[in-house]
Protein backbone atom coordinates (compact mmCIF):
# COMPACT_ATOMS: atom_id res chain seq x y z
CA UNK A 1 0.00 0.00 0.00
CA UNK A 2 1.20 3.36 -0.54
CA UNK A 3 2.62 5.37 2.15
CA UNK A 4 -0.14 7.72 2.39
CA UNK A 5 -2.93 5.06 3.06
CA UNK A 6 -0.42 3.30 5.67
CA UNK A 7 0.23 6.16 7.90
CA UNK A 8 -3.82 6.96 7.97
CA UNK A 9 -4.01 3.35 8.70
CA UNK A 10 -1.49 3.60 11.83
CA UNK A 11 -2.56 6.80 12.30
CA UNK A 12 0.89 8.31 11.97
CA UNK A 13 2.49 11.12 9.39
CA UNK A 14 3.78 10.38 6.31
CA UNK A 15 6.90 12.32 7.59
CA UNK A 16 7.22 10.06 10.87
CA UNK A 17 7.24 7.00 8.46
CA UNK A 18 10.67 8.28 6.78
CA UNK A 19 11.96 9.37 9.97
CA UNK A 20 11.31 5.92 11.35
CA UNK A 21 12.31 4.16 8.30
CA UNK A 22 15.54 6.21 8.30
CA UNK A 23 16.29 5.63 11.91
CA UNK A 24 16.03 2.23 11.68
CA UNK A 25 13.48 1.63 13.60
CA UNK A 26 11.39 -0.23 10.57
CA UNK A 27 13.01 -2.69 8.57
CA UNK A 28 13.71 -1.30 4.60
CA UNK A 29 10.47 -0.74 3.20
CA UNK A 30 10.07 -1.77 -0.09
CA UNK A 31 9.13 0.48 -3.00
CA UNK A 32 7.40 -0.56 -6.19
CA UNK A 33 8.39 -0.05 -9.94
CA UNK A 34 7.80 3.68 -9.79
CA UNK A 35 10.04 4.32 -7.01
CA UNK A 36 7.54 4.98 -3.98
CA UNK A 37 7.15 3.18 -0.94
CA UNK A 38 5.59 0.26 -0.57
CA UNK A 39 4.04 -0.64 2.82
CA UNK A 40 2.57 -4.06 3.43
CA UNK A 41 2.62 -6.98 6.44
CA UNK A 42 5.02 -6.85 9.05
CA UNK A 43 6.26 -3.49 8.06
CA UNK A 44 2.47 -2.18 8.47
CA UNK A 45 1.71 -4.17 11.60
CA UNK A 46 4.98 -2.29 12.74
CA UNK A 47 4.08 1.31 12.38
CA UNK A 48 0.85 0.67 14.08
CA UNK A 49 2.85 -1.22 17.21
CA UNK A 50 5.52 1.87 16.78
CA UNK A 51 2.49 4.43 17.08
CA UNK A 52 1.28 2.70 19.83
CA UNK A 53 4.79 2.72 22.08
CA UNK A 54 4.51 6.26 21.21
CA UNK A 55 1.00 6.90 22.28
CA UNK A 56 2.20 5.56 25.70
CA UNK A 57 4.46 8.32 26.56
CA UNK A 58 7.57 6.06 25.88
CA UNK A 59 10.40 8.38 25.22
CA UNK A 60 11.75 8.25 21.25
CA UNK A 61 15.13 6.55 22.47
CA UNK A 62 13.35 3.61 24.53
CA UNK A 63 10.75 3.02 21.26
CA UNK A 64 13.90 2.96 19.14
CA UNK A 65 16.04 0.63 20.83
CA UNK A 66 12.95 -1.70 21.68
CA UNK A 67 12.69 -1.52 17.86
CA UNK A 68 15.84 -2.22 17.13
CA UNK A 69 16.34 -4.93 19.59
CA UNK A 70 12.89 -6.53 17.76
CA UNK A 71 14.29 -6.64 14.74
CA UNK A 72 17.65 -8.30 16.10
CA UNK A 73 17.79 -12.02 14.97
CA UNK A 74 17.94 -13.76 18.20
CA UNK A 75 14.95 -11.61 19.44
CA UNK A 76 11.99 -13.09 21.45
CA UNK A 77 9.81 -9.55 21.26
CA UNK A 78 6.87 -10.20 23.00
CA UNK A 79 8.22 -10.95 26.34
CA UNK A 80 10.34 -7.77 25.87
CA UNK A 81 7.34 -6.43 24.77
CA UNK A 82 5.39 -7.46 28.22
CA UNK A 83 8.05 -6.81 30.44
CA UNK A 84 8.11 -2.97 29.18
CA UNK A 85 4.35 -2.27 29.16
CA UNK A 86 4.14 -4.17 32.75
CA UNK A 87 6.65 -1.16 34.03
CA UNK A 88 4.64 1.69 31.68
CA UNK A 89 1.71 0.52 33.57
CA UNK A 90 3.29 0.57 37.45
CA UNK A 91 5.34 3.68 36.27
CA UNK A 92 2.17 5.35 35.60
CA UNK A 93 0.12 3.79 38.71
CA UNK A 94 3.05 5.28 41.07
CA UNK A 95 1.91 8.96 39.14
CA UNK A 96 -1.55 8.07 39.40
CA UNK A 97 -1.67 7.09 43.26
CA UNK A 98 0.75 10.76 43.95
CA UNK A 99 -0.98 12.54 41.85
CA UNK A 100 -4.36 11.52 43.56
CA UNK A 101 -2.98 12.28 47.01
CA UNK A 102 -1.71 15.45 45.63
CA UNK A 103 -5.57 16.50 44.37
CA UNK A 104 -6.97 15.27 47.83
CA UNK A 105 -4.34 17.73 49.68
CA UNK A 106 -5.54 20.75 47.80
CA UNK A 107 -8.88 20.08 47.70
CA UNK A 108 -9.16 19.77 51.29
CA UNK A 109 -7.52 22.98 51.46
CA UNK A 110 -9.32 24.92 49.13
CA UNK A 111 -12.28 23.51 50.60
CA UNK A 112 -10.78 25.07 53.77
CA UNK A 113 -10.36 28.54 52.27
CA UNK A 114 -13.54 29.14 51.08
Amino acid sequence: MPIAPAAAHAGLSQATIRFYEKSGMLPKIAHNAQGWRDVHGDTLTWLVTLGHLRSTGMPLANVKRFAQSAHAPDCDSEPQARMRLAQRRADLAACETYLTHKIGIYTALLGETS
